[in-house]
């Protein structure tokens, strides 16, 4: 048998070098190289070689089935939509988040609802089988029907799995697996990758439903190579604010379903609860009319949500005033202030400026830039908003209200919730007829706005 040699592996691309550098020499990254014991690779018999997807051959594209996939629904509506409808065969789904967020609790409390003609396999390499009975316990789940397995070898994994035959199956985590054909501890680069890849290819040759729970790093990405993202047909993050019980459920790859869709969960003693209007846990409640006060209609994914955009202003004591953005880009800030500067006539030089987006919500649309400059313009004059007035519009350089895609969807949202006024670009106004209830104010440049409010 050939002898093991010590390799440094990068942990973003994978890239192998037989000594370390500073820089990955493949894809440039910093301080990414990590020591990483190699051996060749045995021809065990666990798994078929070739047929990663399950197919054979090659074929015209015009013949191959094209019918739409069969979807399962995990008992979860919040994850179905996250998911683009629910689970699909063969699919794999990695799912990230911070330590004690509900990763394992989501994942077990969907298998728990599934139904008996889906029999699933929890496999964990992190707990054992008397910490996943008692949480499954306190959650109240039904566990008469769910199968575990402690397990880490993946070539056991996947012997059990093909006796038990399991329609879904999580892995938890992906980082505590380890193949026998490497001799690299559990956790490296290589192992990672490796037991990743023997797992999706047992779910593409059998169609098996895949969940893999994935640790982050303390930059909050996925720890790991980043081929791993790669390799998965959709990838979801938990995140969460410190110290808040709602949990925010995103998809940022999705290859069966719209990417940025967002699936609201509320922590509590029995475990996650979906969240059947998420709009009201994103608006304060005042007592009243305050200002700097400002709610929009965003878009996260296929669904409208209202966000409540708060600004303050106030003198600033520093010779470089500062310009703090929780939730929205600082440089976009900086923009849309130089804008309503320039085309508002309203300058903030000499004043520190806030803006925070209400839930933890991070707003990655243009339909903000209205809400934003009406929320710090309502702070700096000392001058409420009335709270039945809603707004969206993306703001150009020159000036001008630009419009956002489905525009008449977000007014339909906002008249659902009781909101009486709105204020939207020219070219949302709705076009069939008025929407029940809701006055709306078309705004062509940024002064039009700033006169129909102030």
């Amino acid at each position: 048998m050939a002898k093991p040699k010590t390799v440094y592996a990068c942990a973003d691309c994978g890239a192998i070098s037989p000594k370390w550098a500073g820089q990955c020499p493949d894809c440039g990254a910093w301080n990414t190289m990590q020591e990483t014991v190699q051996a060749p690779a045995a021809r065990g018999p666990a798994l078929t070689r070739g047929q990663y997807a399950g197919d054979r051959g090659v074929q015209s594209l015009n013949e191959v089935p094209t019918a739409a996939e069969l979807r399962f629904s995990t008992g979860l509506r919040e994850l179905d939509r996250v998911l683009g409808g629910g689970l699909v065969e063969g699919g794999v789904i990695l799912l990230g988040g911070d330590p004690g967020i509900g990763k394992s609790t989501l994942l077990l409390q969907a298998l728990a609802l599934l139904p008996e003609a889906l029999p699933a396999l929890y496999v964990t390499g992190e707990e054992s089988l008397r910490q996943v009975a008692l949480r499954a316990g306190r959650l109240g789940v039904q566990s008469d029907r769910l199968k575990v397995l402690a397990e880490t070898s993946v070539e056991t994994i996947i012997e059990v799995a093909r006796s038990e035959s399991p329609r879904v199956m999580v892995i938890d985590s992906v980082q505590t697996m380890y193949t026998e054909h490497l001799q690299s501890a559990p956790g490296s680069v290589a192992q990672v990758r490796e037991s990743a890849a023997h797992l999706v290819r047992y779910a593409k040759q059998t169609g098996t439903v895949l969940f893999l729970v994935g640790h982050v790093t303390k930059e909050g990405t996925l720890a790991g190579p980043r081929v791993l993202e790669h390799m998965v047909d959709t990838v979801l993050y938990f995140e969460s604010e410190s110290g808040s019980r709602y949990r925010l459920l995103r998809a940022v790859k999705n290859r069966f379903g719209a990417v940025n869709e967002l699936g609201v969960f509320a922590m509590d003693d029995s475990g996650l609860k979906e969240v059947a209007n998420p709009s009201a846990i994103f608006l304060s409640r005042h007592e009243g009319e305050v200002p700097g006060s400002v709610v929009m209609v965003t878009r996260e994914g296929s669904r409208p949500l209202l966000i409540e955009v708060q600004a303050l202003v106030a003198d600033s004591s520093l010779s470089n005033p500062r310009r703090v953005a929780l939730g929205l880009d600082n440089s976009r800030l900086a923009m849309l202030l130089a804008v309503l500067q320039r085309h508002g006539g309203v300058s903030t030089f000499g004043q520190d400026v806030f803006l925070n987006v209400v839930g933890g919500v991070r707003l990655s649309e243009t339909a903000s830039d209205l809400p934003a400059l009406m929320a710090v313009l309502s702070s700096l004059r000392d001058r409420a908003i009335a709270h039945d007035w809603v707004m969206f519009g993306e703001i150009g350089l020159a000036g001008e209200v630009r419009p956002v895609p489905n525009g008449e969807e977000r007014l339909r949202e906002a008249a659902k919730h009781g909101f009486k006024r709105a204020v939207v670009p020219r070219k949302n106004a709705p076009r069939r007829g008025a929407i029940k209830g809701l006055e709306v104010v078309p705004v062509q440049r940024l002064s039009d706005a700033i006169e129909a409010l102030f």
